[in-house]
């Protein structure tokens, strides 16, 4: 590689390193997702609403985890409070609220959409705010009630979709708050948070759930707001806070969770595992390999001698047989006896007769045979035979 080539590569590196250091040291962005859970402390999470009304008040505050329409089949008594950015009944459940608002209780709903049918039957509509003038919506909240009311408007710092109500049946309703999108501007007051007498009860609409969210509680002195909307519950009446219709709810996308739902399939699938479980312990043990079976090499020595006698036989070569079996009882005397069988003396004759026990003249007469033989060119087959019979007489001593 040339220096030049070094060069780029480096400041290439170097580049890269800072571009990595700028983003790792950037702040984290903020997080904007509605969430509205009383656990989510992100910006638009209720962890400090709820810990904050828990810590601070004596008002008995129940969790509740299921959909309205069971809830209230077991005939609760007090407030039921629903924060979302949006809360939405189907008409059976709204008429089974509202049943239960006109026996003496209250809801407060605290949502950036709501149901067109419970706004139908309090004879309201909500509308949203565009903000075409000057393309800025980040209302000023404030109250009516002049012991609520703050000099200047609990500002937003930041744009949001908002909420508000448009038409409302003054008869039977109550104008709580406002919302102000331009704060020189006194006829531009939206109506924000409203009381309805429903039966014996009454229901407590509120159109912008960010102003009870983590962000503008601990924006500047906004938490006063959020009091000043709580003080419109009863504070004799036990709180039931809706943590069900929830947008930062987790829901189960596992198929395990419908699996495990089920009392039979779960014990099936408990059963399942520990079988594959057994199976790996004495199952999935590495095995050896089966080894086959390889026959040892045989000893063919015999047949080929055989062979090979049976062609000097043919042939008629008896000599030839001869000096190969006297040959063979040479290497028998070395190897059997240890004696060096180069040299034919007295002391060759009898070391070889003691060590074979057998008497020397019977040993010095094998040796003559063996001359005998090897003067002659031809011998006959009745010879070879008498050989091999005086060789094999003397190997059978007493130590074979």
């Amino acid at each position: 590689m040339s220096r030049s080539l070094k060069l780029a590569f480096g400041a290439f590196l170097l580049l890269v390193l800072f571009l990595t250091y700028l983003e790792a040291s950037q702040p984290e962005p903020v997080n904007w997702t509605p969430s509205y859970l009383e656990t989510d402390k992100i910006a638009l999470g209720s962890f400090i609403l709820f810990d904050s009304w828990t810590k601070n008040t004596e008002t008995t505050i129940e969790k509740v985890r299921i959909p309205p329409f069971e809830f209230l089949d077991k005939d609760p008594q007090g407030t039921y409070f629903f924060l979302n950015n949006t809360v939405v009944f189907d008409d059976s459940e709204l008429k089974k609220l509202l049943n239960w608002v006109s026996q003496g209780n209250s809801v407060f709903i605290s949502a950036g959409y709501l149901g067109k049918n419970l706004l139908d039957t309090l004879n309201m509509k909500a509308t949203t705010y565009s903000g075409m003038e000057n393309f800025v919506s980040r209302p000023g909240l404030n109250f009516v009630h002049p012991k609520l009311k703050n000099d200047k408007d609990y500002k937003f710092s930041y744009d949001l979709e908002s909420l508000y109500f448009s038409k409302i049946d003054t008869l039977n309703q109550l104008v709580l708050g406002t919302s102000r999108y331009n704060s020189d501007d006194s006829e531009k007051q939206k109506i924000n948070f409203v009381k309805s007498q429903f039966g014996d009860g009454e229901i407590l609409l509120h159109s912008n759930p960010q102003a009870l969210a983590n962000y503008f509680l601990l924006t500047n002195d906004n938490y006063h707001y959020a009091e000043g909307v709580l003080a419109y519950l009863k504070r004799d009446e036990k709180v039931y806070w809706d943590s069900y219709y929830k947008s930062g709810k987790a829901y189960a996308t596992s198929p395990l969770y419908i699996l495990l739902g089920n009392k039979a399939l779960k014990w099936a699938y408990y059963i399942a595992i520990a079988g594959c479980i057994l199976f790996i312990i004495f199952e999935g043990k590495r095995k050896q390999r089966a080894i086959p079976v390889v026959d040892p090499l045989k000893n063919q020595t015999y047949e080929y001698s055989k062979t090979i006698a049976d062609l000097y036989l043919e042939q008629k070569e008896f000599k030839a047989l001869a000096q190969k079996q006297i040959k063979h009882f040479y290497d028998y005397i070395r190897t059997r006896y240890r004696i060096d069988t180069s040299l034919e003396s007295e002391h060759f004759y009898s070391e070889l007769a003691l060590k074979s026990e057998h008497t020397q003249t019977k040993t010095e007469a094998l040796f003559q045979k063996f001359r005998e033989l090897s003067k002659k060119t031809q011998i006959t087959k009745q010879e070879l035979q008498d050989l091999n019979t005086m060789i094999q007489s003397y190997k059978n001593s007493k130590n074979e």
